[in-house]
């Protein structure tokens, strides 16, 4: 339990402080930047499982055409939340993304009522109506929808819900999912870097440490969520998540100096709660299973 916790915090404490990555990477586009992200995740993730030799799994999965169109969607799904989040830090816009992931929860709740046909208990569908609350008032108050965290959160949940019934693991997974975009995202990033004055071209050492550093900061936290994963029940592992959602906002609102007025105060506030409706039913009722089961 100890460790398990310890691995959750820490998945979840680097995913919440990474907008002070992208902050220093702030001079690259957000799309040169996810064209970095993808590339050195690959070459992390091959040497990592070249290293474990765990290859095994690969040759068989390359002719399940099924199984790699799968695969593909999900790559194109995390692509879009990588972009988007990056925009997000560099258009001053951390408290917002940070409601993308205090939404998402949720949104996996409504996935799971229209996609895999779950019932709803009282108390779940309360906790919706709340978050739907909230995100109206934001919408109204702001004269638009939040959408860097709808699309944040949509874009995650939808990802989420393809990884759940995957044959993969988070480190295979993700190897696969950069190893399928590999052959549009590297010929543009050689392209990027060579003929369009990419990051790279400019010669700026620091920047381009920080680019490659992509590669391990985005598997070492999906390492820790997995092990995580296997130690936590779901109950525990879903309270933690939220540690990643308030590093953010906590960043975006005492180190970005971003917004964070009454009115925005309210939204999160209703969908604070929502979270918290969601969360202590579950609690409860995992406690309660637990008592039976005993």
């Amino acid at each position: 339990m100890n460790s398990g916790l310890l691995y959750a915090v820490l998945a979840f404490g680097l995913w919440g402080v990474f907008p002070l990555y992208f902050r220093e990477v702030a001079s690259v586009s957000p799309l040169e930047v996810v064209l970095h992200r993808s590339t050195w995740s690959l070459v992390f993730m091959a040497l990592l499982l070249t290293v474990m030799r765990r290859w095994a799994w690969l040759p068989p999965l390359l002719k399940q055409p099924r199984v790699l169109k799968v695969f593909a969607l999900s790559a194109g799904l995390v692509a879009c939340n990588w972009f988007v989040y990056v925009y997000s830090v560099q258009v001053g816009a951390v408290v917002e993304a940070s409601l993308g992931y205090f939404i998402n929860p949720l949104f996996n709740v409504l996935l799971g009522v229209f996609v895999l046909h779950e019932r709803l208990r009282r108390i779940q569908w309360a906790a919706v109506a709340l978050a739907a609350a909230g995100v109206l008032w934001l919408t109204w108050w702001a004269g638009r929808p939040p959408w860097i965290a709808l699309v944040l959160a949509g874009s995650f949940g939808l990802y989420g819900l393809i990884r759940k019934t995957a044959p993969l693991g988070a480190l295979e997974g993700l190897m696969l999912e950069t190893l399928l975009m590999a052959p549009v995202v590297v010929p543009w990033l050689v392209w990027w870097s060579v003929w369009a004055d990419g990051a790279l071209s400019k010669g700026d050492l620091v920047i381009n440490a920080w680019l490659v550093m992509a590669g391990p900061l985005t598997a070492l936290p999906l390492l820790a969520f997995a092990a995580a994963a296997r130690r936590l029940k779901l109950a525990t592992l879903g309270l933690v998540q939220y540690l990643g959602p308030t590093l953010q906002l906590v960043l975006g609102v005492w180190v970005f100096h971003e917004a964070f007025d009454l009115q925005r105060l309210l939204g999160f506030v209703l969908i604070w709660a929502a979270l918290a409706l969601y969360s202590g039913e579950a609690l409860w009722r995992s406690r309660q299973e637990a008592g039976v089961q005993g």
